[in-house]
């Protein structure tokens, strides 16, 4: 009797680690985690460190020199919920400033165009600028968006990323579009996908534990192209209760 005692423990705890969240459910909690914020207005600091291709593009875009590994500046990022997003990047020893802008998921420029912070406002703002309704209205708005990226919401699993377990949203072979989240905390992860231009993107959320900005946004955020990092960006000092003009986003 012992003996089936123990084996119905063990299948028991088989069944409890195998069994993963369906994706409605996994989005459900992570809007519900971000709306417990009650954010409305958001103001991040913090360091730029273009990389890779990235150098050549920043140091175009910005009037700096591209002969050397990478450049090194500085970025805002507003958001103001919801769906209305600002990113501003500059660099000490550039003569030119550009603004990435994004509202109701259009996105305009002010100034040159640098593709890997196009790419950082356009799935920053979805993820982390929603807000205004029910739950569950936004969490499928999230869905919907993912799906529009090729994320199979349908399907899920579970992997290391960053030294945690993550939930995996999407098909689980390599190069497939994926969207992973958290799976103590339920908040995002990374996101995976293939451009139109068939461009693979891979933007990662680092470290929810910063003192800049506690769990209303990752310490850190890194753009990836193929295999090569071109940009990341490091809070430095948030303020999570911003008022947030509307004058930023309009032009």
């Amino acid at each position: 009797m012992k003996r089936i005692v123990a084996l119905v423990a063990v299948l028991l705890s088989f069944t409890a680690a195998a069994y993963v969240l369906p994706g409605g459910s996994i989005l459900r909690r992570m809007v519900g985690e971000r709306d417990e914020l009650k954010l409305s207005g958001l103001r991040v600091e913090g360091s730029l460190s273009f990389s890779g291709p990235g150098v050549k593009e920043a140091g175009s875009a910005l009037g700096t020199a591209t002969d050397r590994p990478d450049v090194q500046g500085d970025g805002v990022l507003y958001l103001r919920m919801p769906g209305r997003c600002r990113f501003e990047a500059s660099v000490p020893d550039g003569n030119a400033r550009t603004a990435v802008v994004q509202v109701a998921g259009r996105r305009r420029l002010e100034g040159n165009d640098i593709p890997s912070l196009s790419v950082l406002v356009a799935q920053v703002c979805p993820l982390f600028a929603a807000g205004g309704g029910p739950v569950q209205q936004l969490k499928e708005s999230v869905q919907q968006y993912l799906q529009g990226l090729g994320v199979d919401t349908s399907r899920t699993g579970l992997a290391r990323f960053s030294g945690e377990v993550a939930y995996v949203l999407g098909d689980q072979a390599e190069g497939r579009p994926q969207f992973w989240v958290y799976k103590d905390s339920f908040r995002p992860a990374r996101l995976r996908y293939t451009d139109s231009a068939k461009v693979a993107w891979d933007v990662r959320f680092l470290d929810y534990n910063s003192p800049a900005v506690g769990e209303a946004m990752p310490r850190s955020i890194e753009v990836w192209r193929g295999d090569q990092r071109v940009v990341r960006f490091t809070a430095l000092k948030g303020d999570t209760r911003a008022t947030v003009p509307d004058k930023l986003f309009t032009p």
